[in-house]
């Protein structure tokens, strides 16, 4: 399974983005099942709504729930973080969390926030 990560959505739905192309085509060609985090869909329909655009297609995508092992994860992984001295966004650790707990790959175009935390097992797609 991959996760999508706000910004890989953000690309995916500017119809203008050659980026978004090249990034919907890496998704579907790899053939593994899609989803977002309850929290990159606040993000996104945040975004959305503050912007006028239509929501219609990002609520089609499946949705992972954030959970207390989630929660307990994300917190773990923000004091870990904050310990290194490289502190990460709370909705960063919640959504890494997320990813981590279902097995699942992150896709993220946003590496300076993600790749550290590669050390503490999360897997980033491609």
């Amino acid at each position: 399974m991959i996760v999508l990560d706000t910004d890989v959505l953000i690309e995916i739905f500017d119809r203008k983005s050659g980026k978004g192309d090249e990034t919907l085509k890496k998704i579907l060609e790899s053939g593994e099942n899609i989803s977002i985090t309850a929290v990159n869909l606040h993000e996104i329909l945040y975004g959305l709504r503050k912007y006028a655009k239509p929501v219609k297609e990002i609520l089609q995508l499946p949705v992972l729930s954030y959970t207390k092992e989630d929660a307990s994860l994300s917190a773990k992984i923000e004091l870990e973080t904050e310990s290194r001295g490289a502190p990460i966004r709370r909705t960063d650790a919640m959504i890494a969390a997320i990813t981590m707990n279902k097995g699942a790959s992150l896709y993220t175009l946003d590496l300076k926030h993600f790749q550290p935390l590669k050390a503490l097992g999360l897997k980033l797609f491609p």
